[in-house]
């Protein structure tokens, strides 16, 4: 170890040199007060003040005061992407060594360069001397008002405004106030649709170059914002923000009207469309409405057949295999999520939860016009037609609209039945018989295989399944099969299958 200096030492010699080249600053810009160690420095900055801007590119006019910054700029026309230093943890890539360097503080979290008198860490050795003119009192400009110290004039400028509240650079379109007028050309994109920042992997464009930095996580697989507890790394600030609730439990977002709490703002958002009944995301294919943007994207695959499931009985096609699995019991007739209160058994836990409602007498829906609460969601849309005054329900015979289904099937049976076959009987299923249509003149459904009308669509497709050979309904104890779903119950129910008496014979 002789001949070597320890980490404490080195730590104290680079601190030491960087105080002591922050405080050597002779050659000071008259104008605004930066100080520069070289006079050449001062020179180059002295361009800024005089818009001398030498160096200009020939593609798009724009002008540097440093020839290395013209090349550097150069890049972007000609192409020029080389970058040599590659990250190994991301992947992102740079054009100059030191700038990996400071990239992978992102990573690490270090911050090598400390202030010997506040112990303030920086990630650049620039920032340290910055700001150690603060503490030198060299080329220190004071607010007068909170005492807070800048390393040059045009920083105070700037600050001093945030005291006096005034807000010189309006907008002429809106009327927004703005206090400096970066803020007001950067607030103009919002009216022209300006966007002047693109993505040269997928072509997206941004009106603000941090809005560009944050997209370019996604292509670079870049997660600079890491998780204390669990070591998980995100691409954005807000999403470790949200996710270090799951540590915490907080739940901050609380609905007024049920109680329950979210542990972000978005989910509660969602969460009140269950009260208000609002379905804002259309289908444009069938006109089918939804309550979130995700439950949309799953349904366009059934339009679309990408990642469509189907079922193999009966032909239904879903979005997930969830679904599907769960459509599947209702042919197995399988009911397994029973009530502890009544003993009615449930295909789905969802259903469970929704019977449960009848024991605990829990109203969840609630209309926001006049303050009645409903059990389900579907009671809350009808019970909204009162307010919206809508009338779904129309007789074919008189025009006349009716804003319940029940009041249609009353108002039907008013209308006199013209000539009326004598044999003419309702079966259980609903239509006719004999058929003929109830009300004279009135469209009938045939059915293409035997000629047989009825008067609802509902019924032409239920007498279909007669010609069909497809028995989708299978009883789970003895593998039987049944065109319709009240045979299978009625098959369960009264014990005609073998298995299922001897099964309750053992119980």
């Amino acid at each position: 170890m002789i001949g070597r200096k320890s980490p404490h030492t080195k730590n104290t010699s680079s601190r030491k040199r960087a105080q002591k080249k922050a405080t050597r600053s002779y050659f000071t810009c008259f104008q605004c007060g930066k100080s520069f160690n070289q006079h050449r420095k001062l020179e180059v900055h002295m361009r800024v003040h005089n818009e001398e801007s030498s160096f200009t590119c020939q593609q798009c006019g724009k002008t540097f005061t440093e020839k290395g910054t013209l090349k550097s700029h150069m890049r972007i026309h000609t192409g020029e992407r080389e970058k040599p230093f590659t990250c190994g943890l991301c992947g992102k890539s740079f054009i100059r060594e030191l700038n990996l360097r400071y990239h992978m503080n992102n990573h690490t979290g270090e911050k090598p360069f400390t202030c010997d008198q506040c112990e303030k860490s920086f990630t650049r050795k620039i920032g340290l001397n910055s700001h150690m003119r603060i503490h030198s009192r060299k080329n220190c400009f004071k607010c007068n008002q909170c005492g807070m110290s800048f390393s040059d004039i045009d920083r105070l400028n700037r600050h001093v405004i945030i005291h006096s509240g005034e807000k010189p650079f309006t907008c002429q379109q809106c009327g927004k106030g703005f206090k400096f007028n970066r803020n007001l050309k950067t607030h103009m994109r919002i009216h022209t649709g300006e966007k002047p920042f693109t993505c040269h992997h997928c072509g997206k464009c941004f009106g603000h170059k941090v809005s560009l930095k944050t997209h370019l996580r996604l292509h670079t697989g870049e997660k600079p914002y890491t998780c204390s507890l669990c070591s998980k790394t995100f691409t954005y600030k807000s999403t470790l923000n949200a996710h270090m609730r799951t540590h915490t439990g907080e739940s901050p977002y609380t609905c007024k009207l049920c109680g329950k709490s979210f542990s972000q703002k978005g989910n509660l958002q969602t969460h009140m469309r269950i009260h208000t009944g609002e379905k804002p995301f259309l289908c444009g294919q069938c006109g089918k409405n939804f309550r979130c943007k995700v439950t949309l994207i799953y349904h366009m695959r059934i339009h679309s057949r990408e990642n469509c499931f189907i079922c193999q009985q009966c032909g239904t096609k879903f979005t997930d295999s969830k679904h599907l699995k769960d459509h599947v019991i209702t042919h197995i007739g399988e009911k397994p999520f029973m009530c502890n209160h009544c003993g009615k058994s449930f295909t789905l836990k969802g259903n469970l939860k929704t019977h449960m409602r009848l024991h605990t007498g829990e109203k969840p829906f609630t209309c926001k016009q006049c303050g009645k609460s409903c059990r389900h969601n579907v009671s809350l849309q009808t019970h909204m037609r009162l307010h919206t005054g809508e009338k779904p329900f129309s007789c074919l015979e008189c025009e006349k609209s009716f804003t319940y289904q029940r009041d249609l099937k009353r108002h039907l049976q008013s209308h006199s039945v013209e000539k009326l076959q004598s044999d003419k009987k309702l079966t259980k299923r609903g239509y006719l018989k004999n058929p003929l249509p109830i009300h004279a003149g009135r469209r009938r459904l045939n059915c293409d295989q035997c000629n047989k009308a009825f008067l609802l669509p509902s019924h032409l497709k239920i007498h279909l399944k007669s010609h069909a050979d497809a028995r989708p309904y299978l009883c789970f104890l003895c593998g039987k099969s049944f065109k319709w779903l009240r045979n299978l119950k009625w098959h369960q129910k009264i014990r005609v299958c073998v298995k299922s008496r001897l099964r309750s014979h053992r119980s």
